[in-house]
């Protein structure tokens, strides 16, 4: 028997173990997002014993890899092809895991361009509420057919089944990055976000910070692309925003920490505050939230938004309700520390008019990935 194989049995023991005694696994990798989703005291089922790349085809842009594998290590084995996940998943912290990347389902600045998580996922290796080892998917696109299984798993916090392996599809590095800047208010960067979209220019991200209410904010963009296209481009936008190119090396760091939410706008967080995560449709104008919040920051040309105020749930329902009346949604991101860690933390899907129906999907759903209920812990709603 083969140490992987004796790893997985360790583990589908563990699942049947729960699932006899009726208890629950809270499944868990570098705990580097354990901060994301409501809060459980289960027993904690450790991925990162299961780790490795298993196989990288750079001529296919495809890795297949342990889901316990450190996500450093799975993009430094990209770096030395000149490739990368294009999605820019958040580590959060030195320890992150493909495997808790994938069930988080987060992704960074360059999400507005190239798609999210769920889009590069081709295929993968799961072991059920039942201890059934299954697998979904292939290593190439061509192979994806059928109820496509292995996407549900991003985003879904580990609460449908545990991860095993995962295969996801790379991209080459750009070609040639820039990145511009101003100051500019809400209004005007929403609406010429929304017009360059329209655009055959190389906009590949754009992030907005400022406050709620009145004055300039700062806008950055980045383009990305071929070499032509980007020399090409920037002229023509810097003139209409009176942009300014940012150096190479600042400009990487800054698009790092907000990835990773190291900018001052996430950093200060109160005890009493929360962050919160609005989901928005394209094209969505400025919001009139609140009178009490400090810093916005918009990513995703607009439709990701996140705000910094008080955490009760008077606020945050008041907060859902503004993002539902524009066809989003929002979230409890993070929380500070005498927030009451209870809360619900994400908008319910039948508090949605445009998702309600899909409450009883998700629950057929986790019915058939885990009816012993072992992976039930109410991380996801």
């Amino acid at each position: 028997m083969t140490a992987a194989n004796s790893t997985i049995d360790v583990f589908r023991e563990q699942i049947l173990h729960a699932a006899k005694n009726k208890t629950k696994l809270s499944i868990t990798g570098g705990g580097t997002k354990s901060w994301y989703g409501n809060p459980n005291q289960f027993t904690k089922l450790d991925a990162r014993t299961y780790s490795g790349i298993l196989e990288y085809q750079p001529e296919e842009l495809v890795i297949t890899a342990c889901a316990g594998t450190p996500l450093k290590e799975i993009e430094a084995t990209l770096k030395e092809k000149n490739q990368v996940l294009a999605f820019e998943p958040p580590h959060f912290g030195e320890h992150a895991t493909f495997g808790g990347a994938i069930a988080a389902g987060l992704a960074g600045p360059g999400r507005i361009s190239v798609g999210n998580f769920r889009d590069f996922v081709l295929g993968a290796r799961i072991l059920d509420g039942k201890g059934q080892d299954l697998s979904f998917g292939g290593k190439v696109m061509k192979n994806v057919a059928g109820y496509d299984v292995s996407r549900l798993l991003p985003g879904s916090l580990g609460t449908l089944s545990l991860l095993l392996e995962a295969s996801v599809k790379v991209l080459p590095k750009p070609a040639a990055t820039a990145t511009l800047r101003c100051h500019i208010s809400q209004e005007k960067a929403l609406k010429i976000l929304n017009e360059w979209a329209g655009q055959p220019l190389p906009l590949s991200a754009s992030c907005w910070i400022g406050k709620e209410k009145g004055g300039d904010g700062e806008l950055t963009i980045r383009l990305a692309g071929a070499i032509a296209a980007v020399k090409a481009a920037i002229p023509l936008m810097s003139s209409l925003v009176l942009a300014k190119e940012m150096d190479p090396e600042a400009a990487e760091i800054f698009w790092q920490d907000l990835r990773e939410q190291k900018l001052s706008s996430f950093t200060n967080l109160g005890a009493d505050q929360t962050l919160y995560r609005l989901a928005l449709p394209a094209a969505c104008g400025p919001l009139a939230v609140l009178d009490s919040i400090d810093d916005l920051v918009f990513e995703w040309h607009g439709q990701q938004r996140w705000i910094k105020a008080a955490g009760d749930e008077a606020t945050f329902a008041a907060i859902k309700k503004i993002a539902s009346s524009h066809g989003g949604h929002a979230t409890r991101f993070k929380q500070g520390t005498n927030v009451d860690p209870l809360f619900e933390r994400f908008t319910l899907l039948s508090e949605q008019a445009h998702s309600s129906a899909l409450e009883a999907v998700q629950a057929r759903l986790r019915s058939a990935f885990d009816p012993a209920g072992v992976f039930a812990t109410k991380r996801l709603p």
